[in-house]
């Protein structure tokens, strides 16, 4: 198989900044697999890497690694895709962004031989999937703020980026703007346990149903101490990166939030659905600022969710690809075969 890798420079409509910082300019790379058939078919798999610095990735990292991955790929047969993903991990195992892309570029080439769209190959049920949030990033001051509930008013999910000594006031104002929303927040590790402690309550008055990853990644004990006095239900993000994650994490948190570029495949990120569920745990999948290219690989199994918040797409203002969308929060596939890309 022949792999070809491309960065895209994309920039989001406001600078999308959390406890960890922020900017406006992100790169991702575009991979693209083709094999022996492409030359009658023509057909060729898509997937995109989306790296972050917090899991030690940068578009330079995934080029370097994918060119570790081209030897691999040219005697690989595409259809074993199980045991390709299991030669990638093998190969680099701390790049899950740029394993990540290969898996999607791979799933999407089968899938457009079958011709289907991807979900059908996987025998799910597009029709069902979980609603996505849309975020509100850390805006530098209130009228900001203001503004930025205003322009995702169509979204009836609203997930909060918390971290800074005016998460109480982040949190009342958002409510003053969409009365009628579902809240969410997500502390990314920000918190310590009594920080947690002391913003419950403020958090309950604005009737938040779901608090994201309030300590760092490592506490996991802090975790079970917020989740045992938490009014609304605790879910692990940065704490759960791969499916043998999840069995430490029972008993700590109600759910946790998979992501394909911090897993590193997506039958990965299905293994997790499958063992969070057998813990009888709350599902959620989550992005990071992704075109629609990455979106779409994990909108394809949004109907094995309980939620999702797929909009890295959405904060976009230069998106390359047009794919599925989410208006209103709604995950919309269609039946173009594959993951339903195509360049703008």
């Amino acid at each position: 198989m022949q792999l070809i890798a491309e960065r895209i420079a994309v920039h989001t409509r406001h600078p999308f900044v959390i406890a960890r910082g922020g900017t406006s300019a992100f790169h991702v790379v575009w991979v693209r697999v083709r094999d022996a058939q492409s030359a009658d078919d023509g057909l060729e798999g898509w997937g995109e890497a989306a790296p972050s610095r917090f899991y030690g990735e940068t578009a330079e990292t995934v080029m370097g690694a994918l060119s570790r991955f081209t030897p691999l790929l040219e005697l690989a047969d595409g259809w074993s895709i199980d045991a390709i993903e299991r030669e990638l991990e093998k190969t680099l195992r701390w790049n899950a962004a740029a394993r990540c892309a290969v898996s999607a570029a791979l799933h999407d080439l089968a899938a457009k031989r079958m011709g289907v769209p991807l979900y059908a190959l996987w025998g799910l049920d597009a029709s069902t999937p979980a609603r996505s949030s849309f975020t509100i990033g850390i805006a530098p001051d209130d009228a900001t703020l203001r503004e930025r509930v205003r322009e995702a008013a169509s979204y009836p999910i609203l997930k909060i980026k918390l971290g800074t000594p005016r998460d109480a006031d982040v949190v009342r104002i958002v409510r003053e703007e969409a009365p009628h929303a579902i809240l969410r927040v997500d502390a990314n590790a920000a918190w310590t346990p009594k920080r947690a402690l002391a913003m419950l309550d403020v958090l309950a008055t604005h009737g938040v149903d779901m608090l994201e990853q309030p300590v760092a990644a490592h506490d996991i004990e802090g975790l079970r101490f917020v989740r045992a006095r938490a009014p609304m239900d605790v879910v692990a993000d940065e704490s759960c990166i791969v499916a043998t994650d999840i069995p430490k994490l029972h008993g700590a948190v109600d759910g946790v939030n998979i992501k394909l570029a911090k897993c590193g495949s997506l039958r990965e990120a299905l293994r997790m659905i499958a063992v969070a569920r057998a813990h009888g745990m709350r599902v959620m999948c989550g992005c990071m600022i992704e075109t629609t290219l990455g979106i779409a690989a994990a909108a394809h199994f949004s109907s094995l969710l309980d939620d999702a918040d797929l909009d890295g797409a959405a904060l976009l203002a230069d998106d390359p690809f047009v794919g599925p969308t989410i208006p209103a929060g709604r995950i919309v596939l269609d039946n173009t075969p594959g993951l339903g890309v195509r360049r703008r």
